[in-house]
């Protein structure tokens, strides 16, 4: 019997941009059918200031989508930024019952609850609730305790949690979209590594570096879960920024300049950089120029260094660090990132999706497709079949255990 097409989406809400990815699953088979990136303002840092032009961004985005693909979407997994997000190592016990007790789903979302309980603060959501093992009767190293008999149960786990204020905000622009967030909103980096990373690169230990306009964030994965997830408030914006205050031109002027001349590696030419404007030429010694973004992005991969440090994979990563997002595509950065933090480095480039256009195998799209791969993931697990999601059919499916546990992080 044939298998029914179905679709899945992803939203990654940028501070320069939005960006969408409609895919159609078929089997084991993703096919991307319709993107978008629509320049958003209303943004600073990863984070909303403004309610209206994110959601007409949002709005016309998916009209781009929607008018290449033909389908009309009203939900998706919708990508969450900002140095608000963070992760905490938790744990947690529960008396289940007597010794012959077997472990059912109950126990698993009490569990949960109780480790969550006065580890994540009042005015923080929580994201996500990724288990490291769970502990039956003083036997460790359990991955999925169901159906196991015993009388205690703990929990080692580690929990992603944002700004409850800044999800509220989000959520309110996906309102003003007509969108229905699926779940808990996804951090931005976390998804790219579903597109940019396999199963066995993340049991091994790598790391994500999403370098966007406003913000770098790093997600770590090592055997197989996720271990550390964090943001810092500076991007790629920055350089451009500091290249027109430092060199006394206009933001425009500044941005072509790190667009089409700019360097990781200082002193690789000393030929001047000039910009023509009509009539007008602007000419920049390249020493000035070199001086301004070596600066700018030592103190970005001393933060990134710094995430490396405080989780406790300062050179200890035997996969290396993957780099996506727009400030990815600056000349020689995996040189410069390889040098900085000395770990093996390498461009994303997106996979794990059939008849892809080449406009989306770029780094900048890497957090869009992991988003729109997460929400096949969720759709299988919690039964949905459509990137529309009525509210009668949640309900029904408001019983399964990925739904339960999902409400755990309203």
């Amino acid at each position: 019997m044939e298998n029914k097409a179905r679709f899945a989406v992803g939203i990654d809400v940028g501070t320069n941009y939005v960006r969408t990815v409609l895919g159609t699953v078929k089997g084991e088979e993703i096919s991307v059918i319709g993107y978008g990136e629509i320049p958003v303002e209303g943004m600073r840092r990863g984070v909303v200031k403004e309610l209206v032009p994110p959601a007409k961004a949002i709005d016309e985005c998916l009209a781009k989508v929607e008018g290449m693909s033909g389908v009309k979407v009203d939900s998706a997994n919708v990508g969450i930024n900002g140095a608000h997000i963070g992760s905490t190592k938790i744990d947690g016990m529960i008396a289940v019952g007597v010794a012959d007790h077997e472990i059912d789903e109950n126990d698993i979302v009490r569990i949960a609850d109780t480790a969550i309980a006065g580890k994540v603060p009042a005015n923080r959501e929580t994201l996500a609730l990724v288990p490291y093992e769970y502990i039956l009767d003083g036997q460790g190293g359990i991955r999925e305790p169901l159906g196991m008999h015993g009388a205690r149960l703990e929990l080692r786990a580690n929990v992603i949690s944002a700004l409850m204020p800044d999800c509220e905000n989000l959520r309110k622009v996906c309102e003003s979209a007509a969108i229905e967030p699926h779940g808990p909103f996804e951090p931005a980096v976390v998804a790219a590594a579903r597109a940019v990373t396999t199963s066995q690169q993340r049991e091994n230990g790598v790391g994500i570096v999403d370098m966007g306009g406003a913000t770098t964030s790093l997600a770590i994965f090592d055997e197989g879960e996720l271990q550390f997830v964090g943001v810092i408030p500076i991007g790629s914006n920055d350089i451009t920024k500091d290249l027109a205050t430092v060199l006394a031109t206009i933001p425009d002027v500044a941005e072509e300049i790190k667009v089409r001349f700019v360097s990781a590696l200082a002193n690789e030419t000393d030929r001047d950089v000039v910009v023509k404007r009509g009539r007008e030429e602007f000419r920049f010694k390249r020493k000035d120029v070199d001086e301004v973004v070596e600066a700018r992005l030592e103190e970005i991969y001393d933060g990134v260094r710094k995430m490396l440090k405080m989780a406790g994979y300062d050179r200890r990563l035997p996969e290396g660090l993957v780099l996506c997002g727009g400030g990815a595509k600056l000349r020689n950065i995996e040189q410069f990132v390889r040098k900085h933090v000395e770990l093996a480095v390498r461009l994303a480039k997106p996979s794990g999706i059939v008849g892809v256009s080449e406009e989306i195998l770029k780094p900048e799209f890497a957090a869009a497709i992991g988003l729109m791969l997460g929400d096949n993931e969720r759709s299988s697990i919690d039964g949905l079949g459509n990137t529309k999601v009525s509210k009668k059919k949640k309900d029904k499916k408001s019983g399964s255990l990925f739904s339960r546990i999902a409400k755990l992080f309203k």
